[in-house]
């Protein structure tokens, strides 16, 4: 059932804070992550300070953290369907980086069924699924990482690169996405992604040449910004995610590496709010829980949907703060090491999450 823009509940004007704590209301500078910041974590201040829908308990993160932090909470091994001999790093950032630009809704807004794959002997499902279909692709010889291949991609091509338990959703979206990254990469790149990474800085952010700022900028589709009563505010999932992949995936051998990777923010999707929500380290209003328990729609751009990712991204920074101060120098954490352990645990859970239908995550 789709949930139309006018059931929405009209905007109040600010009131109690959206961060609760035994002691004290309102969101002052001890409410605040401290460094380092980042500008998404910036970002999102002025919808945490004016969330009606979505509330963050820093009390009960304190009680998370509390556990957690005695978990290994390792840097996660990348498990996604690399071949033995592709160690390639030009490979592997073309890989990485154009399944990335496809790495968005995952279950079928319908049926509420996730999309999976078998592939090498395995079954591989959500965003995991997505890179097995990928490789399976190249497996079979389609040109996939090229963007002159991309920029003429047909349904047809798409439906059997995609072949699965289910249709990928939002397919036809997906299909233009590509399309038009294979346009831009062609025109500007030599149709590579990794001849865009050699143009940019080694920082996430860098007075514009980052590589965050400079993906987001140059391909639209990583342009993952939301109007907040007049304020911008920046999520940049996929960017960032595409990123900590390459990290993980490269960090061992030296070839990639991010001088300001403690900048990085949790990776605000559908997975890692439930989990919040199921820890009860956040709680929605009585409206948005029921929309969620009942698969409605909740558009995109809409107060609801940027509370949720806004709050996520919010106590996730908290969560790492307070793990890492009960653990020692040598084991402190940063927050996708947080991201990973939620989304791990969760990504497969019966449990409803929102539904938007968006191209960002």
């Amino acid at each position: 059932m789709k949930l139309d823009k006018e059931s929405l509940p009209e905007r109040r004007q600010p009131g109690a804070s959206s961060v609760e704590t035994s002691s004290r209301g309102g969101v002052g500078e001890a409410d605040w992550p401290p460094e380092p910041s980042s500008p998404v974590l910036e970002s999102i201040a002025p919808v945490i300070e004016r969330s009606q829908d979505v509330h963050t308990h820093l009390d009960r993160i304190r009680e998370v953290a509390s556990w957690m932090a005695y978990e290994e909470l390792p840097m996660p091994d990348y498990a996604l369907p690399l071949g033995a001999g592709e160690t390639d790093p030009d490979w592997i950032t073309d890989y990485i980086l154009t399944t990335a630009c496809a790495d968005t809704a995952f279950t079928d807004f319908a049926t509420q069924e996730k999309f999976a794959v078998k592939y090498a002997g395995r079954e591989w499902s959500d965003s995991d699924g997505l890179f097995a279909c990928v490789k399976r692709a190249l497996d079979e010889g389609l040109p996939i990482l090229d963007g002159g291949f991309l920029a003429q991609l047909t349904r047809p091509q798409m439906e059997k690169i995609f072949a699965a338990n289910i249709e990928l959703p939002m397919l036809d979206d997906k299909m233009e996405i590509l399309r038009e990254v294979g346009k831009i990469l062609e025109q500007r790149y030599q149709g590579r992604f990794h001849n865009f990474l050699r143009t940019c800085s080694q920082k996430l952010y860098d007075h514009g040449n980052g590589l965050v700022e400079r993906l987001a900028s140059e391909v639209p589709r990583f342009n993952d910004v939301s109007d907040y009563d007049g304020q911008t505010v920046k999520f940049y999932k996929l960017a960032q995610l595409s990123f900590w992949f390459l990290h993980l995936s490269l960090r061992k051998s030296g070839a990639f590496r991010i001088d300001d990777l403690d900048r990085m923010t949790a990776f605000a999707d559908y997975i890692v709010p439930a989990s919040m929500r199921l820890l009860g380290i956040t709680t929605y209003s009585e409206g948005l829980e029921k929309s969620i328990q009942t698969h409605q729609l909740i558009p995109r751009d809409s107060h609801w949907e940027i509370e949720i990712r806004a709050h996520c991204i919010y106590a996730s920074a908290w969560l790492a703060q307070e793990i890492n101060r009960l653990r020692p120098a040598d084991r402190q954490i940063i927050v996708p090491q947080i991201d990973f352990r939620l989304w791990s645990h969760y990504h497969t859970t019966w449990w409803p999450h929102h539904l938007t239908k968006t191209i960002m995550y």
